[in-house]
């Protein structure tokens, strides 16, 4: 008996070991991939990335910025890491209907959604602030924050948007996790000129993002390493994945907001869409899920109406019309 027990608690010590092991590995491939950054590869492949979802998005960056109409601004953002955004006004500044924050996705930067930043700026006439988040870009930070501490760093930019183009509409638009960082900020307190909010393909959770990506990529890995996995990155980070919830800030959330979501998105499912959209239970909401579209891919798939929707929800919301009452019918 003896000697079972000693070879149940040498096991049980085992498993303990290896999942503080895998779960420290997971913390770390998901959390701080290499390259990042500021890195010359990483920023040639984001801009690479950019000119394929908008041929010619590039160029028209470099151009504004040659003109000195394109800046660059730096903040200290939370955890006193350096962060970096770019600005730039409408495109007749004089009649601009508004500022638009773009917020990227994990693993990119400000660089890759010029395409949303071009149809602010260029087919709606807004001005535009578009940041890289912590670990991202030209910023600093010591880890992809999945949008729960990003949120915060957003907050902080849209002060400093409201500061450089005093405008008394602003709208939130996020994709992938930049759509997260969206929405979670979306349920703290935000100054009365931010009237509306955009998500596209934002996941529900990031406990629930990262038990897809396990299942997907590590099917062979427990449940159970995600814990120690969140435990890891508690201690090191300071949240864990259980917390970093998109669901529970929307539930806080009473402004308008629009959800996009492809039907084909096996990356960050369909089903986050709707979990998202129901979550929201207080002021006017829209939902549109494209046809065939896979994951960040619904503009490249349906530009000119995500164009024509996205237009369609700002000017409802100026107009009044985004109430409760107003809210479309979805089954």
């Amino acid at each position: 008996m003896k000697k079972f027990h000693d070879l149940a608690v040498f096991a049980a010590m085992a498993i303990l070991a290896s999942s503080c092991v895998a779960g420290k590995f997971m913390s770390g491939y998901a959390l701080t991939p290499e390259p990042h950054g500021s890195d010359p590869k990483e920023i040639a492949r984001t801009r690479a990335k950019a000119d394929s979802l908008m041929p010619g998005s590039t160029a028209w960056y470099d151009g504004l910025k040659e003109q000195g109409v394109l800046k660059d601004t730096f903040i200290v953002g939370y955890r006193n890491f350096k962060i970096h955004a770019c600005y730039v006004p409408a495109k007749d500044p004089a009649t601009a209907e508004g500022t638009a924050i773009v917020v990227h996705g994990y693993g990119d930067n400000h660089f890759v959604f010029l395409y949303l930043v071009r149809m602010y700026r260029d087919k709606f006439n807004y001005n535009v602030l578009f940041p890289d988040l912590q670990y991202h870009g030209y910023s600093e930070g010591d880890h992809a924050q999945m949008g729960w501490y990003d949120r915060l760093d957003v907050e902080e930019w849209v002060h400093v948007a409201h500061e450089i183009f005093h405008d008394d509409f602003m709208v939130l638009h996020g994709v992938s996790m930049g759509a997260a960082t969206v929405m979670m900020a979306s349920g703290d307190y935000m100054p009365g000129y931010v009237k509306a909010y955009v998500e596209d393909c934002g996941y529900s959770s990031v406990i629930m993002q990262f038990n897809n990506n396990r299942r997907q990529s590590f099917w062979f890995v427990p449940a159970d390493v995600l814990q120690s996995a969140s435990y890891v990155t508690k201690k090191n980070y300071g949240w864990g994945f259980w917390e970093a919830s998109s669901t529970k800030q929307l539930e806080k959330c009473d402004r308008p907001m629009l959800f996009i979501h492809g039907d084909a998105d096996d990356f960050v499912p369909t089903s986050h869409a709707y979990r998202n959209y129901r979550a929201k239970k207080h002021g006017y909401k829209e939902l549109w899920i494209t046809e065939g579209a896979v994951h960040a891919n619904s503009y490249a798939k349906y530009p000119e109406e995500y164009e024509a929707r996205v237009k369609a929800f700002l000017e409802k919301v100026k107009a009044g019309e985004a109430t409760e009452e107003n809210i479309p019918v979805f089954k």
